[in-house]
């Protein structure tokens, strides 16, 4: 490398920690609420093409959509949570009746 001019480095004003830890927050809600959501729309696939109950697929994908919504507009995992629980309650119902 040259050695003929003074080395700057880049400075930051002040700390931006909190900004980045919630950035970071987001990302994982995000992250977290978009794989329950894809893992109930696989349920959904699973209830449909595997076992045939296209009506209670069409009800799967339904509250998937609601649980992805109402978490990623309320910042909580509880109705992610809750949205798995009743997709993953209806394909053990269409799968084993």
């Amino acid at each position: 490398m040259a050695e003929h001019g003074t080395v700057e480095y880049a400075t930051a004003a002040g700390n931006d920690y909190p900004a980045h830890e919630n950035t970071y927050e987001s990302f994982l809600h995000f992250a977290f609420t978009g794989i329950i959501h894809v893992v109930n729309l696989l349920l959904g696939l699973a209830i449909g093409g595997v076992a045939g109950h296209w009506f209670a697929a069409v009800v799967v994908f339904i509250v998937a959509v609601l649980g992805l919504i109402a978490g990623l507009l309320s910042g909580s995992r509880t109705p992610s949570y809750a949205a798995f629980v009743l997709c993953a309650l209806i394909f053990l119902y269409s799968v084993l009746s």
